[in-house]
């Protein structure tokens, strides 16, 4: 059975980006929100560190930026980060205003240090930002009448219109699957955002939630966007190494705060790899990590904050001491396991600041798009900033549009039309497929690369995806089948990336070409295919 519904904004995303674009948005705008799962399943819930904004009287908006550049390996687009950099005291105060209370100290903000920036500038509630941001939106959205929360429902795929000479690719729907009914449901939208978030779950060891599939990412890419810089997948260093408390990520805020990587029979390593140690880049510390553990055959690296006092620990990272006491850790005596584990997409949909991409009436927002803000290398703590003002951009952006003129007419969509497909018995092909593209991507997509291991996974994922495509088209959807196929997507996105850049650079390290080349000092492009999601639009005059 398939139902068609209408709204003014259909917003696709639960984190931060999409929370702050509905309350953002004018109440003059019927809003509907859409998340996979539960509004509490995202990577913001779990963000440990914070935000960085320039507050201090020895930082500045300058000292940001240098640090967002050097970061970035040259490919930073310098205006996008110089506006994203000056916005972030507003983005402060708008949390503020939401009674957000950011940790203090005697009276004063304690910022905090994270690795690659040279001053104190992170703004954070102990350890736990990101989940008490997010609660207090949440709290917020549940109370706006014009806001409708649709759960446990993903968008299958956009619905376009085809371009001709006269009229560009535009957004004017979704398909939807409602896991709760079964059912697809047809979506009228005004305007479409999609902030879905990261793809790091494409990896066998992920420091994300369940939820980063990538799927906004997929589906812009088959509705005909541009993708750039898939090739930058950001490793973080330090994933708790556990059997019971898989994905669970150790702060980077620990080494900002004077933790030692060492190795199992306790030597530290990091001065072999770069002069700054334990507060190098991520790319830096991901890659020694890495090397030790290959070189050496360890399983996992410590991280020790135990020469801290026990009182400063237990204050200032609450969540972490908690989990790891839990299952037998007491960070104020014993160092933690460590490995590095897939954390951050800087790549994904080409947009402007406010999220507008080359689909009319689509935006993507957040770890989903891309920006120029983060290149090569996202620097610690600006992705929720990038969220933030993102959102507000957004927002800005869709409510100086007049209700009077925001309608354009559509009076019939075509139905999702699943009468030929049947029930599967076969859906070991889905959960086995789904494990073996996460192996292949650990293994042969990982922090160190080699074009003989890139073309290897991609011939590998290419027959995974005719065997998923063939199941896909005669069998009834589910919520794993659909993150299957846009996981085969944007893992391909990934690898003809990776193999484009013949060089090393930030996040991207092929032991072919080990060294930066200027030839390639741009990002990478992907143009979407736009594939068989077009409808002639029947509208009335207006």
């Amino acid at each position: 059975m398939n139902s068609i519904k209408r709204t003014d904004i259909l917003i696709a995303g639960s984190g931060l980006s999409g929370l702050a674009a509905a309350l953002s948005m004018s109440k003059k705008f019927e809003v509907t929100l859409v998340t996979k799962n539960q509004l509490t399943d995202c990577s913001t819930a779990w963000a440990q560190g914070g935000i960085a904004s320039v507050s201090s009287t020895t930082d500045s908006f300058e000292k940001h930026f240098y640090d967002t550049l050097k970061n970035g390996h040259g490919l930073v687009d310098k205006k996008v980060a110089m506006e994203i950099i000056n916005e972030a005291p507003n983005a402060i105060d708008w949390l503020n205003k939401k009674n957000i209370q950011f940790t203090k100290e005697d009276g004063l903000i304690n910022l905090t240090l994270e690795a690659g920036h040279s001053e104190r500038r992170i703004y954070h509630i102990m350890d736990k930002t990101g989940k008490i941001i997010h609660k207090r939106l949440l709290e917020e959205i549940k109370t706006k009448k014009n806001i409708k929360i649709l759960s446990n429902c993903q968008i299958i795929d956009l619905i376009t219109s085809k371009p001709n000479i006269e009229k560009s690719n535009e957004c004017v729907g979704a398909y939807i699957f409602n896991q709760k009914n079964k059912n697809v449901e047809t979506h009228i939208a005004e305007r479409v955002i999609l902030a879905t978030g990261g793809a790091s779950k494409l990896y066998q060891f992920t420091s994300n939630p369940k939820t980063s599939t990538g799927d906004g990412i997929a589906i812009s890419y088959r509705a005909g966007c541009k993708i750039a810089n898939m090739e930058f997948v950001q490793f973080h260093p330090t994933c708790l190494y556990h059997p019971h408390a898989k994905s669970f990520l150790i702060s980077e805020s620990l080494r900002g705060e004077g933790a030692k990587l060492l190795t199992p029979n306790r030597k530290t390593f990091m001065e072999k790899y770069d002069e700054r140690k334990e507060l190098a880049p991520r790319d830096v510390v991901a890659r020694a990590i890495d090397s030790e553990m290959k070189e050496y055959g360890f399983l996992h690296v410590l991280l020790d904050i135990s020469h801290k006092s026990a009182t400063f620990i237990k204050k200032r990272f609450p969540l972490i001491y908690k989990k790891c006491l839990a299952i037998g850790i007491d960070i104020t005596k014993h160092a933690i396991p460590v490995v590095p584990a897939s954390h951050y997409t800087c790549g994904g949909v080409q947009t402007k600041i406010n999220g507008k991409t080359e689909v009319q009436r689509l935006y993507v927002l957040g770890e989903a798009a891309h920006t120029g803000f983060h290149g090569a290398n996202r620097l610690a703590s600006n992705s929720l900033l990038e969220c933030l003002v993102m959102a507000m951009k957004c927002a800005q952006d869709i409510n100086t549009l007049s209700i009077k003129n925001f309608k354009h007419g559509i009076t019939e969509l075509p139905k999702w039309d699943d009468s030929y497909v049947s029930e599967s018995k076969e859906n070991i092909v889905v959960s086995h497929n789904w494990d073996e593209l996460r192996k292949i991507m650990w293994s042969y997509v990982g922090i160190v690369r080699s074009d003989k291991r890139l073309s290897r996974a991609l011939q590998r994922i290419k027959i995974i995806e005719n065997e998923v495509n063939e199941y896909y088209h005669k069998h009834k959807l589910t919520s794993d089948l659909l993150e299957l196929r846009n996981i085969i997507e944007v893992s391909k996105l990934i690898i003809e990336s990776a193999l484009t850049r013949k060089e090393s650079r930030g996040l991207h390290h092929s032991e072919d070409y080990p060294l930066p080349n200027k030839k390639f000092e741009k990002n990478t492009y992907l143009v979407g295919k736009k594939k068989n999601n077009f409808l002639k639009l029947i509208t009335t005059k207006s």
